[in-house]
């Protein structure tokens, strides 16, 4: 089957520098990335394992009320801010 693909530049870059390297024609290197692309798309996506954090208690906040930052950063470099 023959039909015009249009690349993008990095792509077509790339392509290059692959069929320079293994000395193969740009149609043997684009059938094979594309057997391998849809393969790998065909293929069922691998799950992975359910990661969880557990929760531990810091106990309450030492440093006071950190809606004003400004009077959080001020206390933590010991300024008097007011």
């Amino acid at each position: 089957m023959r039909t015009t693909l249009t690349l993008e530049k990095d792509v077509a870059a790339l392509l290059e520098r692959l069929r320079k390297a293994r000395r193969v024609s740009m149609k043997a290197l684009i059938n094979d990335a594309l057997r391998e692309g849809l393969r790998s798309l065909a293929a069922p996506s691998r799950r992975t394992a359910k990661f969880e954090t557990q929760a531990v208690d810091l106990g309450r906040c030492l440093v006071g009320d950190l809606d004003d930052i400004a009077e959080a950063i001020a206390g933590a470099e010991n300024e008097s801010f007011r």
